[in-house]
């Protein structure tokens, strides 16, 4: 099981945009350019991220995109529900599980349900904010008072 580059991404623009919640709205444009990630990308995805309430869209000049919580609220499994397909070990959990002729008699469906619920609980212990932290540590930069970040990556005035 593999995590598309929808899932990954995502975090990562997410984590870019904590590490600017201090600041004014961010570009997709400028999260393109620090990530490496295309924008036409981008903009798939975000349509998705606001969709789940992840982001807000600030229009106007210096209008972009601001985490629609705190990053602390948000965690890695949230994201990735919004923008990927379940992300079950087996097909047969995508589907509701009566449906199946051998669920009844299917010996390792216990083991594939596990394994997806220890997937998803990892995932949802994670927060964007720990990671934008880690972001901040990496560079040399330390958390303020509040726990708030800012990192160090270039993003245009």
């Amino acid at each position: 099981m593999r995590l598309t580059t929808k899932g990954q991404y995502a975090v990562r623009a997410m984590v870019s945009l904590a590490c600017h919640k201090d600041s004014n709205p961010v570009s997709l444009k400028d999260i393109s350019a620090v990530e490496g990630i295309s924008l036409a990308y981008l903009e798939q995805l975000f349509v998705k991220l606001r969709k789940g309430e992840l982001v807000r869209s600030v229009r106007g000049p210096g209008g972009g995109y601001v985490l629609a919580r705190d990053a602390a609220a948000i965690d890695v499994g949230e994201v990735i529900t919004v923008v990927e397909e379940p992300l079950n070990p087996v097909a047969c959990l995508d589907d509701d599980t009566d449906d199946c002729e051998r669920a009844k008699t299917c010996i390792t469906q216990k083991v594939w349900k596990g394994l997806g619920d220890k997937i998803k609980e990892f995932l949802s212990s994670v927060t964007i904010e720990d990671l934008a932290k880690e972001v901040a540590l990496a560079e040399g930069v330390e958390a303020n008072d509040e726990g708030s970040v800012r990192c160090n990556t270039e993003v245009a005035p």
